[in-house]
């Protein structure tokens, strides 16, 4: 691995630990507060953080990708979309099959989709 991809999977990490930090809040907030079922709360704080972590993948995470396109945009939000389906998927086996509490879900659905964003994401926004 050279310098520069580790330090795009530092930045890439750093930007997932806000990222998850940020689902996790509205995860949290929709769910006990606003008496969201878990599954519709999760969708809802899963694209929110998908908007927010594309922002900071162009600007921080993967340098040289500051030239967008529409094209990258799309396949980059398209991603984004099987990583929702991956993460509801997820949510589902854990809590209603698995009987896991649904925060503790949303580590293992985060591992997963996580693996699937670092994969995809990185041809999505670069040359």
């Amino acid at each position: 691995m050279t310098r520069e991809r580790l330090l795009e999977l530092v930045r890439f990490c750093m930007v997932g630990g806000v990222s998850l930090a940020l689902d996790y809040a509205i995860l949290y907030a929709l769910t006990e507060w606003a008496g969201v079922w878990y599954l519709y709360s999760s969708a809802i704080s899963f694209s929110v953080t998908v908007v927010f972590n594309y922002w900071l993948c162009v600007v921080y995470v993967f340098k040289g990708a500051a030239k967008q396109t529409w094209r990258r945009a799309i396949i980059f939000f398209a991603t984004g979309a099987v990583g929702l389906v991956l993460n509801q998927l997820c949510m589902w086996l854990f809590v209603s099959v698995a009987g896991l509490h649904y925060l503790i879900a949303k580590l293992g659905a985060t591992v997963i989709v996580t693996i699937w964003n670092y994969l995809t994401k990185r041809k999505a926004v670069r040359d």
